[in-house]
């Protein structure tokens, strides 16, 4: 198959597009709903973002915004404080309030990940090395289903670059192949009459890959204990579409599988994980690999302050189609994350490395990655349509 870069950088622009747009649809959502008519009508006012004050109304009389600043100065000095009340009220959430709901990943804030992850990929055979990058946008928000209960969308799309030319595999005639994995990972070789890819197959595909959506059941009250911690947790389930524009790029398969998650969110430390399973179902492609796969997130940082922390969140991969030397990537890692104000929009900016301890013995595996991200937030309060 001819690769075409006008193709791939057309699509990237609109790619580029799209994340453009969903972070001005945050502005744009928090800039009207701070139309003084429109609050007037909820009740509620919206300054910038980060001021620990609010404005009151000007039709209010002086004893009403004495009344509204002190309501708002008792939200301001707790941390803890419900953001969804504290929005009600009148009041605007401080930015260390935003860092402390963007730690809770089943909280009521929607989220737009955009996620770049480089990773040096080892060929067990020869030890050669390459590297796969690999792009991934994730537009998470909450939607209440019942008095009690929350459901948490994780929509998500990837633009993987892999270190094998798609068109020598055609030509080699290597129909079956596991490409990139569902939840992503190092890529599941072609069948090359044994030959190792990183070293024969030289050449690189990028393109669209495969969309996966995440949906998980959340209480809405959270767990406390009597040590000033949160008990999260949630269980859902997870899909595959075999969008992938190249064969290489995604795995050919419909695939589904259950989902849950664990974290527990103390006054310093943050740690848990999000565990993810896919077997395949259907396939336009009989020859295709079959899937069987288990992605988990695991969750460790340490808050330095309300708004830095350190720690990672790598993803081990158990592929249960390979065999016991080769299906399992085990890495660890550290990073350092930081939530800023950016106009009326708090924004985390992160970046982290990871070092496979355990990785594939005799196929292509993950040695280093290193991942850099940013997410811009909004508390779901301010998006009428997820209340």
């Amino acid at each position: 198959m001819k690769f075409h870069w006008f193709n791939i950088i057309s699509k990237l622009s609109l790619l580029a597009c799209l994340i453009y747009l969903s972070s001005a649809f945050v502005s744009i959502t928090i800039a009207a709903h701070s139309d003084a008519a429109y609050l007037v009508e909820r009740s509620f006012n919206l300054p910038n973002l980060g001021e620990n004050l609010q404005v009151a109304e000007a039709e209010q009389t002086q004893q009403d915004e004495g009344e509204m600043s002190e309501t708002c100065r008792k939200y301001a000095a707790d941390d803890d404080a419900n953001v969804s009340e504290l929005v009600q009220a009148g009041c605007e959430p401080t930015l260390a309030q935003m860092s402390a709901l963007m730690d809770n990943p089943i909280g009521n804030v929607a989220m737009l990940f955009t996620q770049f992850d480089w990773t040096r990929l080892r060929n067990g055979d020869n030890k050669e090395t390459a590297n796969q990058g690999l792009y991934t946008g994730i537009l998470q928000f909450p939607k209440p289903v019942s008095e009690n209960w929350n459901l948490i969308s994780r929509v998500v799309w990837t633009v993987p670059s892999v270190p094998i030319s798609q068109r020598k595999v055609d030509n080699l005639g290597s129909r079956t192949s596991g490409g990139i994995p569902p939840g992503g990972g190092p890529l599941t070789p072609p069948n090359a009459s044994g030959i190792a890819p990183i070293d024969f197959l030289d050449g690189r595909t990028t393109d669209f890959g495969d969309i996966y959506y995440v949906g998980l059941f959340a209480p809405k009250e959270a767990i406390k204990t009597d040590n000033d911690a949160t008990l999260l947790w949630a269980v859902g389930f997870d899909l595959a579409l075999p969008t992938a524009q190249e064969e290489i790029l995604g795995s050919g398969k419909y695939s589904a599988g259950p989902s849950a998650l664990g974290v527990y969110i103390g006054p310093k430390w943050k740690f848990g994980a999000l565990v993810q399973h896919y077997w395949d179902f259907a396939s336009d492609d009989k020859g295709r690999d079959d899937v069987n796969l288990t992605n988990l997130q695991s969750i460790y940082y340490y808050a330095l302050d309300s708004t830095t922390s350190i720690g990672a969140a790598p993803n081990i991969i158990m592929n249960w189609e390979q065999d016991s030397d080769n299906f399992l990537t085990l890495p660890i890692g550290t990073g350092i994350s930081k939530t800023f104000q950016i106009g009326k929009v708090p924004v985390r900016f992160g970046a982290e490395v990871h070092y496979s301890v355990i990785r594939p013995d005799d196929e292509i595996g993950s040695d280093w990655n290193f991942r850099f991200y940013m997410i811009p937030a909004v508390p779901s309060a301010f998006i009428p349509i997820l209340n």
